[in-house]
């Protein structure tokens, strides 16, 4: 049977298998090896469809790319305030369903050994900050959102509060819910951002 699946459909599980493996043994312990047993192949049947190991990785960051992007997309279709928390909430659905990510993006592999994979995960953020800069921009222009603080600041502030969160949950053997908890603070902390700006300056004169 699986001698039947095409090239592409043996791709798709291949990645499939490493963000598994990933998750359960650590990416910087993952070899081929690993994978091929996995999988029902041998190791050169690996390198058939991934020539090198830094190309498997690749491959797995782009399925994870297109992934999000494909959330984003979702998310933009709603008002600012909607378009943010669906942001934020894409981001946090993707670590809990893909919960190897958090392990990936402090692993050597990419940050030490593959460049290639490390740019891809770069401008993923760039893109993910940019798009919540955007919402930011427009809360901020219809009066919901604090406008003495930058957007650019909010959207470092909640990238790290997407991040935190999913330190926090992969260290506490994901013993709490992550898109809850990680929604909830994000409310808390929009709360924060939505309070009176600073009249010090009014109540001086």
């Amino acid at each position: 049977m699986s001698g039947r699946q095409s090239a592409e459909e043996r791709k798709t599980q291949i990645v499939a298998e490493v963000l598994r493996l990933a998750d359960e043994i650590g990416p910087d312990r993952l070899s081929t090896t690993d994978v091929a047993r996995a999988v029902g192949l041998s190791q050169p049947a690996i390198f058939r469809h991934f020539p090198t190991k830094g190309a498997l990785w690749l491959a797995v960051a782009e399925h994870i790319a297109n992934r999000l992007q494909g959330s984003w997309a979702e998310a933009e279709a709603a008002g600012p305030k909607a378009r943010l928390r669906a942001l934020i909430g894409a981001q946090l659905s993707a670590i809990s369903e893909t919960p190897a990510l958090p392990s990936i993006l402090f692993s050597r592999e990419l940050q030490v050994d593959n460049q290639a994979l490390r740019d891809v995960f770069r401008r993923l953020l760039g893109a993910f900050q940019g798009r919540l800069v955007a919402a930011i921009r427009d809360m901020q222009a219809a009066g919901d959102l604090r406008s003495d603080v930058s957007a650019e600041d909010v959207a470092i502030l909640l990238t790290a509060l997407v991040q935190g969160v999913a330190i926090r949950w992969t260290l506490g053997a994901r013993g709490f819910l992550l898109v809850p908890e990680g929604l909830r603070l994000f409310e808390v902390q929009l709360a924060l951002l939505t309070a009176q700006e600073d009249v010090s300056d009014e109540e001086s004169t």
